[in-house]
């Protein structure tokens, strides 16, 4: 739903928008012949990998419900420092992740639904189009930030395509598992492949969002193509790249980082300023771009948003 309403990140268009970000786009193919592509039967939910077509329709048109307090971050800087352990450890994967293959790319949904499917991810953008274009905070545990303009459509979408069933409770994400293709999955301590969760009372907010591209283009795989999950209230942790698999479930699973160090890094991870990390203080947050330290907000600032969510919830639960 647009709303109304100016929250309290918002700031006028003009100052939000950087002219150089929407120079240079990559000239995409059309949708000609596409008419041809599309779902199965839903009795099997399949469809084929030969009709696969790339994600298209970038750059898409800006929702200006969803602004900024901040200028956005330079492109360069958001598309070469990324976390993706599924490539490695640093921050400087992207050239590693270029050997991942995005098209076609094949996506489940499963579990608590009435609607089990399995699908290209060109179609399931297809089925829960059109997409638009969101101006995001994000925030990352490590204490740094950026603000980016995604691309892709709300998660509430995907969800009511799915149609759970009364006793579904949770939306389950999965990563891809390659090991051949991104070497960090070869690190037997972690347990891949990577998984993350929201409630589905998080998962239908408006806020939440399946992205697709980044900066008016298809999204870059490090960043992770060809979908992936943006909730710029939590940290960037619970933003899960490249994703393969939805999955509605009754109970919570143990998420990546649960798994990995369930002592540092909980199921929520709503941004809090004054929840410190168990290494760090998050007090404050570095801006990429310009390392300018600025105080963090709770909630990432949009808190006037969320915050109605976890009212009956346990406050120590919320911030890891």
């Amino acid at each position: 739903m647009l709303l109304k309403r100016t929250p309290s990140w918002h700031m006028k268009e003009s100052l939000a928008t950087d002219e150089h970000i929407y120079h240079n786009r990559r000239q995409f193919l059309k949708a000609a012949g596409l008419s041809g592509v599309g779902l199965m039967a839903a009795s099997t939910g399949l469809s084929s990998l030969a009709e696969a077509a790339p994600i298209t329709g970038f750059p898409a048109m800006r929702n200006q419900a969803y602004q900024l307090d901040r200028d956005i971050t330079p492109e360069d800087e958001a598309t070469t420092y990324t976390n993706f352990y599924e490539f490695g450890s640093n921050k400087n994967i992207w050239r590693k992740a270029q050997k991942l293959v995005t098209d076609p790319w094949m996506v489940t949904i499963d579990g608590l639904c009435q609607n089990p499917m399995e699908l290209d991810a060109a179609d399931l953008i297809k089925k829960t189009g059109p997409m638009e274009e969101r101006l995001y905070r994000h925030r990352c545990v490590e204490a740094w930030a950026m603000a980016v303009p995604w691309t892709g459509v709300p998660l509430a979408k995907l969800v009511a395509l799915a149609d759970p069933k009364p006793e579904a409770r949770y939306l389950v994400m999965e990563t891809f598992l390659d090991p051949k293709v991104a070497p960090g999955q070869s690190q037997s301590w972690f347990p891949w492949p990577y998984v993350e969760a929201l409630r589905l009372d998080e998962a239908t907010h408006e806020l939440a969002f399946l992205a697709t591209g980044l900066y008016g283009k298809e999204m870059p795989k490090q960043n992770g193509a060809p979908i992936r999950l943006v909730v710029p209230w939590k940290y960037g942790f619970k933003s899960i790249k490249s994703i393969t698999r939805f999955s509605f479930a009754a109970e919570a699973p143990l998420s990546f980082w649960q798994e990995s160090n369930g002592n540092e890094y909980g199921f929520f991870a709503n941004v809090n300023p004054e929840v410190p990390h168990r290494r760090w203080s998050q007090a404050t947050e570095r801006l990429l771009g310009t390392n300018e330290r600025v105080p963090t907000q709770l909630y990432n600032g949009y808190g006037d948003l969320v915050a109605g969510l976890y009212q009956n919830d346990n406050p120590k639960e919320l911030f890891f």
